[in-house]
């Protein structure tokens, strides 16, 4: 029993050559996601507070079908719905991408963040002080200039508070990647606690490992606030 419990512990943190670690497959899940949702949720939040409703209602439909409907579900379509789909299975590139349960797992976790990060920046966007923007335009910024130097750097800067709560809730939501059969941190500890049925010990080791890891990002983020908030703290004297 106490083998069997120090070669899952093991497996929390080691690989055997086979495959990620679990710890670091939920980092791999983690990066991967916030990564790809942070650059494909720019142009989407800009889209989103667009006065033309061609652009901003298709955006704005895709925020609140992700955002109104569990992560869980979400992931079952993308790792068992879209493969049902028999034009699916007959398109080569297809059928290669969905039969792969690590890539089902990523694009739903991508989707997912995507949709509440797009509305993250958006309403960073809208709070962009109007005294900037006329500075800005004041100096002969227009367009996609005035958006580039000016309104995003502004909107990404003050959006650091709410997008660290959204990197938190994605850390913890990686966690579903086991319904995948991904072997992240919690697909571990199952395994562990079935095999050695100590519930405590495996599902604690995890629970520790969940919480390392949010403190670390929480570090990240308040280090990413002093930097890059600076301007926003009054000056005194």
């Amino acid at each position: 029993m106490i083998e069997l419990l120090q070669q899952y512990g093991m497996a929390f943190l080691y690989t055997d050559g086979q495959g990620l670690s679990g710890l670091c497959m939920t980092l791999w899940l983690l990066v991967i996601s916030l990564l790809v949702g942070f650059f494909l949720s720019i142009p989407l939040a800009l889209a989103r507070v667009s006065p033309l409703g061609w652009l901003s209602r298709p955006v704005a439909f895709y925020t609140y079908l992700f955002r109104g409907t569990p992560l869980y579900i979400q992931l079952l379509i993308c790792y068992t719905g879209f493969y049902g789909i028999e034009a699916v299975r007959a398109n080569t590139v297809l059928d290669t991408f969905f039969r792969q349960a690590f890539n089902c797992t990523v694009l739903a976790f991508v989707l997912n963040t995507c949709a509440y990060t797009v509305e993250i920046f958006a309403g960073a966007i809208r709070n962009v002080p109007h005294g900037e923007i006329e500075a800005a335009r004041a100096y002969g910024f227009r367009g996609w200039k005035l958006n580039v130097f000016v309104v995003l750097p502004s909107a990404l800067r003050r959006s650091i508070p709410a997008y660290s709560n959204e990197a938190i809730l994605m850390l913890h939501a990686t966690s579903l990647a086991f319904t995948a059969t991904v072997a992240d941190i919690l697909k571990i500890a199952r395994d562990a606690n079935a095999a050695t049925f100590l519930t405590f010990q495996s599902f604690g080791v995890a629970a520790l490992l969940y919480m390392l890891l949010s403190f670390a990002l929480v570090g990240a983020f308040r280090l990413a606030e002093g930097r890059w908030m600076r301007f926003l703290v009054p000056v005194r004297g």
